[in-house]
């Protein structure tokens, strides 16, 4: 395709007759010409938003983009209501291509009851992939507002689901020809398969009736990321127990024959929580079909400690996700 703005009959065909999902908030929507989206919400709630851009893999990146901004939005206690994309295309792209990733996008949407309210499509050679930016808007009651600067000392640590998911999903895909030279296809088949838990929006809300009182999507930087960051936004100290943090083993498996650290990996899909009593929120997510563990304690002071039986770490600010580490060729590319 040419260098600029998508042609507006792409535009048309391909990007906006994608969207179907509609929300009663949004009052003016994505349309030819249109420069802002106007939504609407009631007196006593108030806005959160959240962006993320989509780098680390080239595919299903449509639905990621969504997926990943709705988390955020999840995790702060609120609804997703709708959603503005922003596009930057390599001039190889096709018009089918840009219709898939649209399709993506809006199935997405459908899903979570979003609505794609707008954005901006440009080809431009500043790529070679395309590369999205999702920016999300939500909605809560501003007595339920969360933050992951909520812990406090006493707290139970609760994870949702399992840890590295998004990435061991991702690396299932990216490198699927390796990785079945050494396992067996069911395996990867099943890794690949992890993106069907990547939304944290059921747990989050469960969380929110079941006395949470802090959350975090785990997402770059993986667990290990997500604890330090939790803890640094609350001045709180940790104490986790490796050996309860639950990682599936198509997650360990590849991650060994990679060379990468599981809880350093990419893990949307899981949510960190606290609660003053994190076994009644486990057993409130387990009835509600959701998989979840108390991994440690929230502690007084500043010490953020994972302990492996005799072994005890101390946690770090979050490094360079691993998954980079395999993808470096592509993502420097």
């Amino acid at each position: 395709m040419k260098i600029g703005k998508v042609p507006e009959n792409v535009l048309k065909r391909s990007i906006l007759k994608q969207i179907h999902t509609k929300r009663e908030e949004v009052l003016i929507g994505a349309d030819v010409g249109e420069d802002c989206a106007i939504l609407a919400f009631a007196e006593d709630e108030a806005f959160v938003m959240s962006t993320d851009p989509i780098t680390g893999t080239t595919q299903d990146v449509g639905r990621l983009a969504v997926q990943i901004t709705a988390n955020d939005i999840a995790s702060a206690g609120a609804e997703p209501v709708a959603i503005m994309i922003s596009a930057l295309l390599p001039a190889d792209i096709t018009e089918e291509e840009i219709r898939d990733m649209m399709k993506q996008v809006e199935e997405t949407c459908a899903e979570l009851h979003m609505q794609v309210c707008g954005g901006h499509t440009e080809v431009t050679d500043a790529v070679n992939r395309p590369v999205l930016t999702a920016t999300g808007v939500g909605k809560v009651k501003k007595d339920r507002i969360l933050r992951t600067g909520g812990a406090k000392p006493g707290q139970d640590v609760v994870v949702s689901k399992w840890i590295g998911l998004e990435g061991t999903s991702i690396l299932a895909r990216e490198r699927e020809n390796l990785l079945l030279q050494k396992f067996p296809a069911y395996l990867v088949e099943e890794a690949k398969g992890f993106e069907r838990f990547l939304s944290v929006v059921p747990e989050a809300a469960t969380a929110i009736k079941s006395g949470v009182r802090a959350m975090h999507d785990v997402t770059e930087g993986g667990i290990f990321g997500a604890l330090w960051e939790l803890a640094e936004s609350s001045g709180v100290g940790l104490e986790i127990d490796l050996k309860k943090i639950p990682v599936k083993q198509e997650t360990i498996e590849i991650c060994n024959l990679l060379d990468i650290n599981p809880y350093e990996l990419i893990s949307s899909g899981a949510m960190l929580m606290t609660a003053d009593n994190g076994y009644d929120l486990v057993r409130a997510l387990e009835k509600d079909g959701i998989h979840a563990s108390v991994i440690g304690k929230v502690m007084n002071g500043n010490d953020r400690v994972v302990i492996n039986e005799e072994e005890r770490r101390f946690l770090e600010p979050p490094k360079t996700d691993a998954l980079y580490k395999v993808l470096a060729d592509e993502y420097n590319a």
